[in-house]
């Protein structure tokens, strides 16, 4: 369902952030991306994603060649990306938790009333996202920058998982949650995987992609340094490849 072939990504220097990395999801399967924070992951989710252009290389959604398209396109032909700064890239603060929770989806005939937003559809489905994925707020008409962490948390994952998918991208999805909000968005990870979308876990909790992960990749200076299976692997062992060390073996 997710392709990825021989992907290179470089950053202003010209230095190789992301080096030939290949990789595929299936439709139903979670693969988590496990490394040390700034081997190549960030940059890695931002060329899948379309906020960063890739030097070379294919990405391929459901078959189809999405590797020149912008981030909307990609969002368009089924693609929901969770990033790792909620408050950088993927919230507005100012706006409230209804603008929030149709900020990616605003342009759809569902939203549009002519050439302006049909406002009154946005908060019906505001509210419903609001029940559906606990959020905790007073209203949907609050700032969306006064709620908590983990809050601010579930209004990106309803806005990105509430629609029908083929990919699912999550960088870092719990970084600086509480633990209730951590589960929660785990079991609706879970749940969008069992509906058989494709799932891309970008983490630098080891435990956390381990947990969830069917099949676990580890990045180390931009490259894929090992495939595994987690539940057949110790963390010992994922922390070695990690370390860009080998178990049982030299660096």
């Amino acid at each position: 369902m997710l392709s990825v072939e021989n992907l290179q990504v470089v950053d202003p220097d010209g230095r190789a952030v992301v080096d030939g990395v290949s990789f595929m999801v299936r439709a139903g399967e979670i693969v988590g991306v496990a490394g040390v924070q700034g081997n190549g992951q960030t940059e890695l989710v931002d060329a899948i994603t379309g906020l960063r252009a890739a030097a070379s290389g294919k990405i391929s959604v459901a078959g189809v060649d999405v590797t020149d398209d912008d981030p909307r396109e990609r969002h368009v032909k089924g693609m929901a990306h969770i990033p790792e700064d909620r408050q950088r890239q993927g919230l507005v603060g100012a706006l409230s938790v209804a603008e929030n929770l149709v900020l990616t989806r605003y342009h759809d005939a569902e939203f549009r009333r002519g050439v302006t937003v049909d406002w009154g559809t946005a908060h019906d489905v505001a509210e419903r996202l609001i029940g559906e994925y606990d959020i905790r707020t007073p209203s949907a008409d609050v700032g969306v920058g006064t709620l908590s962490g983990g809050n601010q948390q579930k209004v990106i994952v309803a806005r990105e998982l509430s629609r029908d998918l083929k990919v699912s991208v999550a960088s870092q999805p719990t970084r600086g949650v509480d633990v209730g909000s951590i589960e929660y968005i785990h079991s609706r990870i879970v749940e969008e995987r069992d509906a058989g979308t494709a799932v891309l876990i970008v983490s630098t909790e080891l435990d956390e992609v381990m947990a969830l992960s069917d099949r676990l990749l580890v990045m180390y200076r931009g490259t894929i340094v090992a495939d595994l299976d987690p539940k057949q692997v110790s963390a010992m062992d994922v922390g070695l490849y990690m370390a860009g060390s080998r178990p049982g073996g030299a660096a």
